[in-house]
């Protein structure tokens, strides 16, 4: 027996299609279990795939389940964005001034704003210094000098973030890193961009090496742009608005709006849906 369910992909974190991250976002998947979802998962084979279902806790404007091509995650960030524009685009309607969104870390809210959509960063699960040990590993997959990390922080918010910092963007462009040697690492790598800020330049450029199996590097990722502006911005390494850049080493064009309001820090990005349709699953 087959079912037909509306599906959308979404470009997270560009206003050009083809530029940023895509997402596949299947709605009212309430009737597919968990399995089925990782099937469908696979099978796209992108970073992330997205399934809206209807909220089960108070406050929440809907749940969203979101699975890698092996795993499900508790939170991500270019899902959270491109779910809730996929949502929002399909007729949902919000229940107060931001959307609520349920997932795994629990509630996550988005405002909309100047066109863009945001989310409200979430707390770290793990913060704090990286020790030396696995620090000298990281140097060696990165294949890089030890000293070529300037800073190094844990950033996990869900997935295992763990963020370096190299002294200039094209040490940064420039990596070619051991994927064995990353093995079992959910790995970020910052750095500042020449000028970083003026004449509309964004002021850091990063990257994301994954675990995930067939996927070594994410084009623009949320969530490690949530917990890396909670180090930097905290640490005053950057200002407390300012955006970065990502996916340019994979021919992407991503920018991610990063913003302090109070004791919240909003990640933001625009969306553009390139495929709306429907999709039949056993």
């Amino acid at each position: 027996m087959t079912t037909t369910f509306d599906f959308a992909q979404i470009d997270v974190f560009t206003d050009t299609p083809l530029c940023g991250n895509p997402l596949a976002v299947v709605h009212g998947a309430d009737r597919l279990d968990a399995g089925q979802m990782q099937a469908f998962a696979r099978w796209m084979n992108l970073s992330e795939t997205a399934f809206l279902l209807a909220p089960t806790t108070p406050g929440a404007d809907y749940r969203v389940r979101i699975f890698t091509t092996s795993r499900e995650l508790p939170f991500a960030g270019h899902p959270t964005l491109g779910s809730c524009h996929a949502w929002l685009a399909a007729g949902g309607r919000v229940r107060g001034e931001d959307v609520v969104q349920e997932c795994g870390v629990g509630l996550v809210r988005i405002r909309r704003g100047a066109g863009r959509l945001a989310f409200a960063a979430p707390p770290l699960r793990r913060s704090g210094p990286v020790d030396a040990g696995l620090l000298a590993r990281i140097a060696r997959a990165l294949r890089v000098a030890p000293g070529a990390i300037k800073a190094s922080q844990w950033v996990d918010n869900g997935p295992g973030w763990v963020a370096v910092m190299l002294g200039s963007r094209e040490e940064l462009l420039n990596l070619v890193p051991d994927p064995a040697l990353l093995a079992g690492l959910e790995l970020g790598v910052v750095a500042p961009w020449p000028e970083g800020g003026h004449a509309g330049t964004p002021h850091f450029e990063l990257r994301a090496f994954l675990t995930t199996p067939g996927v070594v590097e994410d084009p623009v990722t949320g969530s490690l742009n949530a917990s890396v502006a909670q180090w930097l911005i905290g640490a005053r390494i950057a200002p407390p608005r300012y955006v970065a850049s990502q996916g340019t080493a994979l021919g992407r064009a991503g920018r991610v709006h990063v913003e302090q309001d109070g004791p919240t820090i909003w990640i933001g990005g625009d969306c553009v849906t390139c495929i709306r349709g429907s999709v039949t699953l056993p």
